[in-house]
């Protein structure tokens, strides 16, 4: 029997954890990373159902927990501080991380979900890639895109960017770089450029009329190579009209405003009406690569793997289809 003189010992419970230690912490961290993603505290909480102090204090929490800064906040602008740079980088690793051991639990058939945001250079986003971008979200309904379309290099952090499609050598060494296609270019001009005379056999001829430039990838000279021997030929030129846009370019030498150098799917439509001619087609412009890149990590989630796996077999197709005669572009006519 129990001594009625000694106090009875207390049997101590097992420690609590702290909320931030347990499965709130993921929480945290993904309310931190749709913050920056989507650029301030209240865009967040639209996104994410709720409200502002909400993820104010979430983010609060997960700074506390931390011991760091993470954002530097004022009235009109937000902006990651170097902790939170390191931060989000691996809040995103380790999601993924968390996301690839679900879907390992659940069985590799798990039905990939949630939101993509995807760069795409301006004419292959508007036009060329919306067909594999549908059958990609036919195959998976709870896949949402982001389709961001513009030239400009890609900042994936700060942008809170999934996956870019580029036209053009990659620089980045941070990024995983995938080789899918090259781009095709010639070179064409309206009838008017030549004014009645005989179509240009040699790029000689070309330096004496009136150029336009593409200036993401020249401005005022080009080389253009002899397909059959080899040969290079510089042609430096200065441009009537430069432009970051390929429809703008071809309107302008539509207009019969000079030569240009552009990528052949582009510019198949009008050579087939007569409204462009190609000129000296015993010679090319290198053509361009195109590359699906995305940031490097040890894990990604079932969608980025996904979308990646796709548009790697798709977007050749795509291009092949592009550069048969009697393709349509957008923005012509019927």
């Amino acid at each position: 029997m129990p001594n009625p003189s000694k106090p009875a010992r207390r049997r101590e419970s097992p420690p609590k954890l702290p909320v931030s230690a347990s499965a709130d912490r993921l929480e945290l961290m993904q309310t931190f990373i749709r913050i920056v993603d989507a650029g301030s505290l209240s865009s967040a909480a639209a996104q994410l159902g709720t409200t502002q102090p909400t993820v104010s204090r979430r983010l609060q929490a997960l700074e506390r927990s931390l011991g760091l800064r993470l954002l530097q906040r004022s009235t009109h602008a937000m902006k990651l501080t170097e902790d939170g740079t390191r931060c989000y980088e691996r809040a995103k690793e380790l999601l993924a991380s968390w996301d690839l051991f679900e879907s390992d639990l659940r069985g590799a058939s798990d039905e990939p979900e949630g939101r993509l945001r995807v760069v795409v250079p301006h004419a292959f986003g508007q036009e060329l890639l919306v067909a594999p971008l549908t059958e990609f979200l036919g195959r998976h309904p709870r896949v949402s895109v982001e389709w961001l379309l513009h030239d400009r290099p890609v900042d994936f952090i700060a942008d809170g960017i999934d996956c870019a499609i580029h036209v053009g050598e990659v620089q980045d060494p941070s990024v995983v770089a995938i080789r899918v296609a090259e781009v095709p270019r010639i070179v064409v001009a309206a009838p008017s450029v030549l004014a009645g005379g005989p179509l240009p056999e040699h790029p000689d001829a070309l330096a004496r009329l009136p150029w336009l430039s593409l200036r993401t990838f020249y401005r005022n000279e080009i080389a253009l190579t002899h397909v059959a021997t080899g040969e290079v030929q510089p042609i430096v030129f200065q441009p009537r009209v430069s432009t970051d846009s390929l429809y703008a370019l071809r309107s302008a030498a539509v207009k019969g405003l000079g030569v240009c150098v552009g990528s052949s799917w582009v510019l198949q439509e009008e050579l087939q009406r007569g409204r462009l001619l190609h000129l000296v087609p015993r010679w090319q412009a290198a053509p361009l690569p195109m590359y699906l890149i995305y940031p490097a990590a040890r894990f990604h989630p079932a969608r980025l793997r996904r979308f990646v796996e796709w548009m790697r077999e798709r977007i050749p197709a795509a291009l092949a289809v592009a550069t048969r005669p009697g393709y349509r572009v957008v923005g012509t006519r019927p």
